[in-house]
C-alpha cells in the first residue's frame, strides 16, 4: 500500500471526512502535517500543491487534492488503484 500524506488542522471538519475515507479503504497510517501548528509546513503545501485549503492529500507522490478530489477518484474507480489495492 501506498504511503498516505495529508496536510491538515485540528478543526477541518473534511480532513476528518478525509480520514474516515481512507480508513475505509485499509489506510492504517496517515502521516499527518499540521500547517495550524507550523506556519512553515503551511508554506510548503502551497508550494506543492498551488493551494490554500486542507486537507491537501498526497498517495505517494501524487496529489490527489482535497476531500472532494478523494472522494470523486473514489467513486471513479481511481482510488483504490492509487493507494495499491487492485
Amino acid at each position: 500500500m501506498e504511503k498516505v500524506t495529508m496536510y491538515s488542522t485540528a478543526v477541518c471538519p473534511y480532513c476528518l471526512m478525509a480520514e474516515r475515507l481512507l480508513t475505509k479503504k485499509g489506510v492504517k497510517d496517515i502521516h499527518k502535517i499540521r500547517v495550524d501548528l507550523d506556519p512553515e509546513r503551511r508554506e510548503e503545501m502551497m508550494l506543492k500543491t498551488r493551494r490554500r485549503t486542507v486537507p491537501q492529500i498526497f498517495v505517494g507522490e501524487t496529489h490527489v487534492g482535497g476531500f472532494d478530489d478523494l472522494a470523486a477518484l473514489d467513486q471513479a474507480g481511481g482510488l483504490d488503484r492509487l493507494l495499491g489495492l487492485v
